[in-house]
């Protein structure tokens, strides 16, 4: 077995109430300014309160960042260096989804080694350590709360850039699942169908280990039990533990084992027309994994035993089957034509998909006309 190496904070609270010890663990690390990175929507439903409130009187001095996009931009990053640089913090906070935190990667790591956020595009380019960041998650899918990716969106390319560096890793993650049943049914599907995508590339992924297929084979067995539960339910706490955990699962699945051409293709997707993350992860997983078949079927056949063996409406069903199946159960869009991607971009796409970090751990290397046809695949209507 090739030798591997593991990657996560070095602290992580998960569950109801993780939110409250998180701020009094964040209180014993003597930080006297933080600044805070989140988004607009959180401030306005008063979820940023939750956390400047007790910071205010522990007498921590605070700065918000609330300008980040839904997919973050260069030019997000670059603001929010410019505010970080006025203030002088001693600690960051990423309060948010994937977005938020992803964001307030780029900037801490820009802020402590310079240069602009494109130099760190690949792996490891790094070389110093960033700001502290604390990452408290309001959401369950991304899990960049937990790991080392930031994905940034260059504007002048349209392309996703994948950073990839052990030093943006957090300090400490926050998972508390009573935040995160403030998410509406459309946000909980795609983020659940993101962390299946994750748990499921990582286990197909030639860079597993026993370690990473342990994390993704019970985040799948968490998702296809609670997702659909979730979605309809957004109170119901047992789901929301459920997919907290299985999405924190699926992180540190991915982020050891790294991904496949579903986040290789997702982030062209993602960078051109703007679109949702995991609803373009979603979109593509059956169709990528169905051309990885001739490499990897008896981790497909393992995935699609679990996902039909804990819901039974996904009974009788293939791998393959299964996966689309739970996509139409929580109500994902069913072509990435009804997205309004364009099929005389395929070659672009596809050209900048072979470049992406994340596809060089799939189990099969496509070609270039394969990739475009996966992508023809994904266009129609799933069947």
């Amino acid at each position: 077995m090739a030798l591997s190496q593991f990657f996560m904070p070095s602290n992580n609270l998960i569950g109801e109430g993780a939110l409250e010890k998180g701020i009094e663990q964040l209180a014993r690390l003597n930080c006297k300014k933080v600044f805070i990175v989140t988004d607009k929507i959180l401030e306005q439903i008063g979820v940023v309160a939750q956390v400047t409130k007790p910071l205010e009187s522990r007498g921590i001095e605070f700065k918000l960042f609330t300008d980040v996009q839904p997919n973050p931009t260069v030019s997000n990053v670059n603001a929010g260096l410019a505010d970080l640089k006025s203030f002088d913090a001693d600690l960051m906070i990423s309060l948010g989804g994937g977005s938020v935190h992803d964001c307030a990667k780029g900037i801490a790591v820009v802020a402590t080694n310079g240069g602009k956020i494109q130099d760190y595009e690949g792996l490891d380019k790094s070389t110093k350590p960033t700001l502290p960041l604390v990452s408290i998650n309001t959401t369950a899918g991304t899990a960049s709360e937990m790991t080392r990716f930031c994905i940034i969106t260059d504007e002048t390319t349209h392309i996703k850039m994948a950073i990839v560096d052990s030093n943006l890793t957090p300090i400490l993650s926050i998972n508390d699942s009573a935040i995160m049943s403030n998410m509406p049914a459309g946000l909980t599907a795609a983020t659940g169908m993101d962390a299946l995508t994750h748990a499921v590339e990582a286990y197909v992924s030639t860079g597993a280990s026993p370690i990473t297929d342990a994390c993704a084979l019970k985040a799948i067995e968490l998702i296809a039990q609670s997702l659909p539960t979730a979605v309809v339910e957004p109170k119901n706490m047992k789901a929301r533990d459920d997919m907290a955990y299985a999405q924190f699962l699926a992180g540190m699945a991915f982020n050891n084992a790294s991904l496949g051409y579903v986040h290789a293709m997702a982030h062209q997707l993602g960078g051109m027309y703007d679109l949702p993350h995991g609803v373009c992860n979603a979109l593509l997983l059956p169709h990528v994994e169905a051309f990885n078949e001739s490499a990897a079927k008896e981790r497909l056949d393992t995935i699609g035993q679990i996902l039909t063996e804990n819901n039974n409406d996904l009974a009788g069903l293939n791998t393959i089957d299964a996966i689309k199946k739970l996509a139409d159960i929580v109500n994902i869009p069913k072509s990435l034509e009804e997205l309004g991607v364009k099929r005389e971009d395929f070659d672009e796409l596809a050209t900048n998909a072979l470049k992406d970090v994340c596809g060089f751990t799939n189990p099969i290397q496509a070609s270039h006309e394969q990739i475009v046809g996966i992508f023809e695949e994904a266009f129609g209507p799933r069947s």
